[in-house]
């Protein structure tokens, strides 16, 4: 009686599930593997992050699960189980930036900002990382915990009030992102439930958020994202949901209706455009892996894509390059790669 009771669960999800995706347009695209020519002794592993600079060169930050643990008199340091790649506009391999950096452990997200310079994220080590385009480190965030063996000893749970104090570390960054004026903001989403803000220079400037459900708080900060009007977008993942706020951490509006919000992108341009992930439902169904397009009020223009392993198929996608509106850079943490999508009108 038990399991017939979770299979009419089940196919009574996929129903609800497929009449949804029904009522939304469906995006006609084309989909390759986006890169080639790796070395013979490097392999892509998880594909947290991928961006693209203004030349059309992509980044592409990876989960390799091989990092080194260093023993010194007094402590034991652990690096290098994440890799940051570069390739050229085509995808073809060039060179590695930062090998066995200190803070790469567990990677979660790259972005380029305006002056091309790289940001990674880097979830287990707990630090936002800027190199500059010549693949310097120029800017280190938050803290790395002392005496970290791999595996890594589990964090304390989340705050209660989510925005714990002025100097704290972060406990599980995820994204980062600018405004015109140049401060930008970090998602420490995933043990903690807060948005950081900093000037360009990286002096701390406010923090907001905690953990629940109602306007201003989150449950999984996933990704984040700012328009040309420094609307900031925060995809509340386990919520379900996208809320918007101002650079004062102000509460504007929430935006719903496309599963469990993971990776988020904006298009720049004077008419933007966001794409998300929905990944990972958390109604835990064998559903879900396709990719939304929406207007910026929250309107959904169309979907692409389902879960699977073959290309023009998606496995948990963590990042989405968007610099081109109709061409779209998808990396998965499921299926080990990175797609070049092309949609069609």
């Amino acid at each position: 009686m038990k399991h017939s009771k979770q299979l009419l669960l089940f196919i009574a999800g996929l129903v609800a599930t497929a009449t949804i995706q029904a009522q939304v347009p469906q995006i006609r695209y084309q989909a390759v593997d986006a890169l080639s020519g790796f070395p013979a002794d490097i392999h892509m592993g998880e594909a947290a992050g991928v961006a693209r600079n203004s030349s059309g060169e992509i980044f592409v930050y990876t989960r390799t699960g091989n990092p080194t643990i260093t023993i010194g008199t007094s402590r034991a340091v652990s690096h290098g189980g994440a890799r940051l790649f570069q390739f050229d506009a085509r995808g073809r391999f060039q060179r590695e930036i930062g090998q066995g950096s200190y803070g790469s452990l567990y990677a979660q997200q790259v972005r380029v900002d305006s002056q091309d310079n790289i940001w990674t994220v880097d979830q287990m080590s707990g630090q936002v990382v800027r190199y500059n385009p010549a693949g310097q480190i120029t800017q280190v965030m938050s803290r790395k915990p002392e005496a970290m063996t791999v595996p890594a000893q589990e964090f304390t749970a989340p705050r209660n009030d989510g925005v714990g104090t002025v100097g704290e570390s972060f406990q599980g960054p995820t994204d980062v992102t600018w405004d015109t004026q140049g401060n930008f903001y970090v998602a420490d989403g995933i043990r903690n439930a807060r948005i950081a803000k900093y000037n360009r220079d990286g002096r701390w400037l406010m923090n907001w958020g905690k953990q629940g459900t109602g306007p201003g708080e989150f449950n999984v900060i996933h990704g984040i994202a700012i328009d040309a009007n420094n609307n900031l977008y925060v995809a509340d993942y386990a919520n379900q949901r996208i809320q918007v706020f101002d650079t004062m951490g102000k509460f504007q509006r929430q935006m719903t209706g496309f599963g469990s919000p993971m990776a988020i992108c904006i298009t720049p341009g004077r008419n933007q455009v966001m794409y998300v992930s929905n990944s990972n439902p958390s109604d835990n169904l064998d559903v879900g892996g396709e990719i939304y397009k929406l207007r910026l009020d929250g309107t959904i223009v169309g979907q692409f894509g389902i879960a699977g392993k073959q290309i023009g198929q998606f496995g948990t996608v963590n990042a989405i390059d968007c610099q081109q509106e109709n061409e779209l850079l998808i990396g998965e943490t499921g299926n080990w790669r990175v797609q070049r999508v092309t949609l069609q009108p």
